[in-house]
């Protein structure tokens, strides 16, 4: 069976794909306070990678580390809503999806500490 949301090609599919990514990060903003946060924290942190990075590599790093984080974030937020929609019983299964996700999050805010931690010894220690 095909699926009937499927039909769109070209730059019509790029462009409704388009508003549908816009759409979820608006909800994401709206909804999502640690997604908040973490926007927030990139607008000041991702012109800081042009000035703390010496090289397009270390502007890169930098600057990744944090669009990771609120990738990882977005697909967090994801799984919690897929499984508040399922149902807000308690259940095991989906405490453990949510912890993976949440635990997916904390090493995503990790390797960017890391990164940034690093990057900032190099600059004014080393």
């Amino acid at each position: 069976m095909t699926n009937p949301h499927k039909g769109r090609t070209g730059l019509s599919r790029v462009l409704h794909a388009t508003g549908h990514s816009l759409a979820g990060l608006r909800a994401a903003y709206r909804h999502e306070s640690a997604f908040r946060q973490e926007l927030w924290l990139a607008v000041v942190l991702i012109p800081a990678a042009f000035w703390l990075g010496r090289t397009w590599i270390e502007v890169a790093l930098l600057a990744g580390t944090v669009l990771v984080v609120l990738i990882v974030e977005l697909l967090n937020s994801a799984v919690e809503a897929a499984i508040d929609r399922i149902s807000l019983d308690l259940h095991e299964l989906s405490g453990r999806a949510k912890d993976y996700a949440s635990a997916a999050v904390m090493l995503s805010l990790t390797l960017c500490a890391a990164v940034w931690l690093a990057a900032l010894w190099q600059r004014f220690f080393a």
